[in-house]
């Protein structure tokens, strides 16, 4: 077994711009500790390396992603709302799975809060994100943060088209995630 792994790694291509290969069964440190893990050192990540899911690195508090869904272009232009479900379902293909029984409820409460009457209907579009945001952690689906934040938007604009286009906008979703 262990020749097996040997003539493995012998076979495979040298790691461009990497760290030369191991020596021996005690690795390459001075020390003769454990030998680096694949990927190299943590000199190639930078001091303290990468967050997991962050492109920049450790405490730059800038997570990478897609640019936040604008509240004003969702409202003014169906094109941009068209545009941006796509991108969601596409991210939701890419990150996510089983997500469509999940969506469809989200997006029955979604046409749930919108009929409330007005005067209860920010108060239903708070818990709403609160609900969204326990199923994005529950389930991990990451792909959903972007909706999160634009239910921030538009709960705290408190206007009835913001609320339709949210709900639009969901429906798109549901749709193209058919």
């Amino acid at each position: 077994m262990a020749q097996e792994q040997e003539q493995r790694k012998e076979a495979r291509p040298p790691r461009e711009g990497g760290s030369p290969p191991r020596g021996g069964p005690r690795g390459d440190r001075p020390g003769g500790g454990p030998p680096h893990r694949e990927g190299g050192d943590r000199g190639e990540r930078g001091d303290r390396g990468e967050r997991r899911g962050f492109g920049a690195p450790y405490g730059s508090g800038r997570p990478e992603g897609p640019p936040e869904i604008e509240l004003e272009k969702l409202i003014g232009d169906s094109l941009y709302l068209d545009n941006q479900a796509h991108a969601v379902v596409s991210r939701m293909r890419d990150m996510d799975s089983g997500t469509k029984s999940q969506l469809r409820r989200l997006y029955s409460a979604v046409r749930r809060a919108v009929r409330t009457p007005e005067s209860e209907r920010q108060h239903e579009f708070v818990m709403l994100r609160a609900r969204l945001a326990y199923t994005i952690a529950r389930h991990g689906l990451r792909s959903l943060d972007q909706l999160e934040k634009l239910l921030l938007q538009v709960t705290r604009r408190n206007d009835a088209r913001g609320y339709e286009r949210f709900k639009d906008l969901f429906e798109a979703i549901v749709a193209y995630n058919e």
